[in-house]
């Protein structure tokens, strides 16, 4: 395992789409990459995690049009609830970002032009599907019908679930519009190619230079035996995302773009932080860049994407880490049995970290799928965090407080056993790096049964009521704490709340890998408090109740007459002269940024040509802070400042709002910062 030098990693997961809630399903994969993150960031490592809400294509274009709110709306109210329930289950990305960006449009510019260039894209006109009754050109998932290979039942256009195989939409057996269930007709259109043939040679040495697991490798190669394709990177107005620059009307298909969301977001952290985007991504760099990604996405991420890169002169991934799929009790998740359930409604319900640590012990370096046994969770959280873990600092804690004055044991009484725990450090190291993380956290609950073993032979409870031991009992329950102080380092990467309240009630600066070397002797503790409390099997029903009213609510939405809901009266007259005392000015909006502790707020400052003004607004459920800097409004510039508990607000943008979403005003194109609105 490298570790002789501070190693550059740069990690990712896939990023998920700005048309849905995060559930489950979700978030295997972004714990799985949130731990062995934190866990290169513990080894003192310069890791980076960056992610993004991939948010172009028909679906989000349609959803919108059906909320009655644009794209950009949509994909910011997302985001804002994406990164929510990431942060609820203690996803620390270093940058979450959008596809709908201005670096994703240059790099993807950028990456087809070279290819462009260099003569790997071509056109033809094929025959497409068309939509008669929505007037639009049909993205392959928006067209279902019978698998060509398999002849499987409602598959989508794109590639089929029950055999994996991947074909046009045209190849399709009786298909039909998933939009409007019309039979669609087939029509002529031009569409781009990325020439992937062109990269069979270069492809074929990638596949086989350990940057994929076996099971996924093989696979690679029965794709590659039965000969590449072209890639058709290309769809027809009207289509939310890019357009491609020499090709009006054409526009980059969302799976060309959101790849290339990975450099996006990269370099939108570079910018920020003052690190070299190009140490990273340059053919012969040395630092490290690995994808986390779901087996359904093996295609996009371990063909066209390291052909892509290689093509554009960018280096290619080190290795494309697979995970499978979640079940709940056996079987896949269910919205009809309550198990399909979204991140935010277990959150509700259960602490979050309790999942991180049963994904953690079940999780393997291979692509199985994983089962959530919801009985086998209670039992597994219960015995192992409860009852193993946090049941020896509550077992030793008071005897130091009242033996020791909350300090412990000038010296270690154990300490062939304390070097034991401290020794394994480099074998649990190695499970979290090859992402064994089930074969660490068994190691872990060794540990701690031979801490609990311990002292429950030594039995301080017994000695403490017997004259002249107190030392002795100091001495043992001294022991104990630095061995909960091991497995607490251990553990940091998949429960670090947990983890975070241990290291305030050991009263040290920090649980780094590193730091398990150091006994504590002499060292002051504070009071313990309970670090973690039972799975209580009431709670989890309770989950799986709201899930199924989760489930019902969204259908009375979706079946919900469209359009607005309540019409607003005309507010009491003003005069002309009170009219003119509002002094409306064209401003731009030179920052934007979240405001702490504020669910609706937005912080803007306001360039109004020659002064910046601070504003407080409530527009944060329709807007990220990204897609308005440089963006004009219109703003009131007389308005007595506002005192908030956030700040001053000195003034107030204009805005419109209905029951679909909050509309910021914005003037035409030519207006300048300063100028009076009349």
């Amino acid at each position: 395992m490298p570790n002789t030098a501070t190693r550059q990693i740069l990690v990712t997961s896939a990023l998920p789409y700005a048309n849905g809630d995060i559930h489950l399903g979700h978030l295997l994969e972004y714990i799985q990459t949130d731990i062995w993150v934190r866990f290169q960031k513990s080894r003192g490592q310069q890791c980076h995690y960056v992610c993004a809400d991939d948010a172009h294509g028909t679906a989000i274009m349609l959803r919108a049009e059906q909320e009655g709110i644009t794209p950009e709306a949509l994909i910011a109210r997302v985001s804002r609830d994406h990164q929510q329930d990431f942060a609820r289950f203690g996803v620390a990305f270093d940058n979450y970002y959008s596809t709908h960006s201005a670096e994703n449009r240059a790099f993807s510019e950028l990456i087809y032009t070279r290819l462009r260039d260099a003569g790997h894209i071509a056109t033809r006109d094929i025959e497409q599907m068309y939509d008669p009754e929505r007037g639009l050109f049909l993205a392959d998932r928006f067209i279902k019908g019978t698998c060509p290979k398999c002849h499987a039942d409602d598959q989508y256009g794109d590639n089929c679930e029950a055999c994996g195989a991947t074909y046009t939409p045209a190849e399709l057996i009786d298909p039909v519009s998933a939009i409007s269930g019309a039979t669609p007709e087939v029509r002529g259109s031009t569409h781009y190619f990325f020439k992937l043939p062109d990269f069979a040679d270069f492809m074929q040495r990638w596949i086989n230079d350990d940057r994929v697991q076996p099971q996924i490798r093989n696979k690679l190669m029965e794709w590659f035996e039965d000969g590449f394709n072209e890639w058709d990177i290309s769809r027809d107005a009207p289509y939310f995302g890019f357009e491609i620059p020499d090709a009006p009307g054409k526009y980059f298909y969302v799976w060309l773009d959101a790849p290339i969301g990975y450099l996006a977001s990269f370099k939108n952290l570079c910018e920020r932080e003052g690190l070299d985007f190009d140490s990273y991504w340059k053919p012969d760099s040395d630092a490290e860049v690995y994808h986390f990604i779901g087996k359904d996405i093996v295609y996009f991420h371990a063909l066209f994407w390291p052909a892509m890169l290689h093509g554009a002169g960018f280096r290619t991934p080190t290795a494309v880490n697979c995970h499978g799929f979640v079940t709940v009790d056996g079987a896949k998740m269910s919205k009809s049995r309550g198990t399909f359930i979204k991140a935010a409604t277990y959150a509700d319900h259960l602490n979050p970290e309790y999942l991180r640590y049963y994904f953690a012990a079940k999780l393997t370096s291979r692509i199985d799928d994983l089962d959530l046994n919801l009985d086998d969770f209670a039992a597994r959280v219960n015995s192992d965090l409860v009852g193993k873990v946090v049941n020896i600092a509550s077992r030793c804690a008071g005897f130091v407080k009242k033996l020791g004055g909350g300090t412990l044991s000038a010296h270690c009484a154990e300490p062939a056993m304390v070097a034991r725990f401290i020794e394994a450090g480099d074998d649990i190291a190695e499970h979290y790096e090859t992402r064994e993380f089930g074969r660490a956290m068994r190691r872990v609950m060794e540990l701690a049964d031979e801490a609990n073993t311990y002292i429950a032979e030594a039995e301080p409870w017994v000695l403490a009521k017997q004259d002249g031991r107190e030392q002795e009992v100091l001495d043992i329950c001294s022991v104990g704490i630095n061995l909960f102080r091991q497995l607490m380092v251990y553990l940091a990467p998949v429960v670090p709340a947990m983890a975070e309240q241990a290291q305030a009630f050991l009263k040290l600066d920090t649980l780094s890998w590193a730091s398990r070397h150091e006994v504590l002797t002499e060292h002051a503790i504070n009071k313990f408090k309970p670090l973690m409390t039972r799975v209580e099997r009431d709670r989890i029903d309770a989950m799986i109740e709201a899930s199924k009213e989760d489930i019902a609510a969204e259908q009375k939405l979706k079946d919900a007459p469209k359009g607005p809901l309540v019409d607003d009266p005309i507010a009491e007259e003003i005069s002309f002269d009170d009219f003119t005392r509002v002094d409306l000015r064209i401003a731009r909006i030179a920052r934007a940024s979240y405001v702490k502790g504020a669910d609706k707020l937005l912080q803007l400052t306001l360039d109004l040509g020659g002064e910046t003004r601070n504003v407080f607004s409530g527009i944060r459920s329709s807007y990220a802070p990204e897609a308005l800097e440089g963006r004009l409004t219109i703003m009131v510039a007389n308005l007595a400042p506002r005192k908030m508990r956030f700040g001053v607000s000195e003034g107030m943008v204009l805005a419109s709002a209905n029951d679909a979403g909050i509309y910021l005003l914005s003037p035409d194109d030519g207006a300048e910062p300063g100028q009076r609105v009349t």
